[in-house]
């Protein structure tokens, strides 16, 4: 088996998206190669009506596949294609925008006012990028949650883990999205396929994911920091991407952790992106924008 080191650690950054939604990006809008085929991870936790309320109005988006799953408050949604519903605490939707649509979300809040959750994006390989749009709305109760002797609880939202398969189906990329925890002081090691590229998200208490197979020892006066690759701190709201490997190991720290684990296989495919539109050329892209300026953007079945 071999390890998985730690290649980045990376803070969510605070930004406004939608109509004025303060959320915290973790990766997107930039060089995204290293966590191909995955676009964007934001972090919409919120505890402030007045910084959420406006959502995010009616927008289209073309190429991509949005993956949304809440924590805690509702996000109501409604699109082109006349379907409309809400997922709660513990619900995910996964919906393949494919050729093309036009829908909203507007967040919220439970009783106390909290809109918890995360909105990942994926992107689609080019001979799906003019699919027709689905959605796949999975309730709390449908999502499995495996615990292990030691504790460690996970939820599998999609992929196949600890022999158990999540509910979402049928996407390009064999993509696995799990929600992890481990209790205080748990060293715990987890599978990842070969040829994925993964990452984590903590959101809850801290722990160190591991560079090396070895002790966690601090290294010795004398030993150069280089040469040891030492743990990795990672607490709330960061983001660690990994290396090759097919494992990944963490140890949690006194309050445990908890985080999301995403892995899926890279695409390895040009990318032309712009707002919520991303196709593999400059001359789609175009397209896409010149249709929704002419009306004809949505396409029928």
């Amino acid at each position: 088996m071999s390890l998985r080191p730690v290649k980045r650690l990376i803070k969510a950054k605070p930004t406004l998206e939608g109509a004025g939604v303060h959320l915290r990006r973790a990766f997107g809008f930039g060089n995204t190669s290293d966590f191909d085929p995955f676009l964007l991870l934001d972090d919409f936790r919120n505890d402030i009506p007045e910084d959420y309320l406006a959502g995010f109005p009616w927008h289209p988006h073309r190429g991509i596949e949005t993956i949304t799953y809440v924590l805690a408050g509702t996000v109501e949604h409604g699109d082109s294609m006349g379907n409309h519903g809400a997922i709660a605490a513990g619900d995910l939707q996964w919906m393949t925008a494919g050729r093309g649509i036009i829908h909203q979300e507007m967040p919220k809040g439970d009783v106390e006012g909290r809109m918890h959750g995360f909105q990942l994006w994926a992107n689609l390989p080019s001979a799906l990028k003019m699919t027709p749009p689905r959605y796949q709305e999975v309730k709390a109760a449908e999502i499995p949650e495996v615990t292990e002797d030691d504790g460690v609880r996970a939820r599998i939202i999609c992929g196949n883990f600890w022999g158990t398969r999540g509910p979402v189906d049928g996407i390009a990329a064999d993509p696995v999205y799990l929600d992890v925890s481990v209790p205080p002081g748990r060293r715990k090691t987890l599978p990842v396929a070969t040829r994925h590229h993964a990452f984590a998200y903590v959101f809850a208490g801290s722990g160190k994911f591991c560079n090396a197979s070895g002790p966690l020892a601090v290294p010795t006066e004398g030993v150069k920091w280089a040469d040891t690759s030492p743990p990795t701190e990672a607490d709330n709201r960061s983001l660690v991407l990994f290396d090759s490997g097919d494992e990944v190991t963490v140890q949690a720290g006194e309050e445990g952790i908890r985080f999301l684990l995403v892995s899926g296989k890279p695409l390895e495919e040009p990318v032309a992106w712009y707002g919520p539109i991303v196709m593999n050329t400059q001359e789609q892209l175009q397209q896409a924008f010149e249709e929704l300026r002419e009306g004809t953007f949505l396409k029928e079945s």
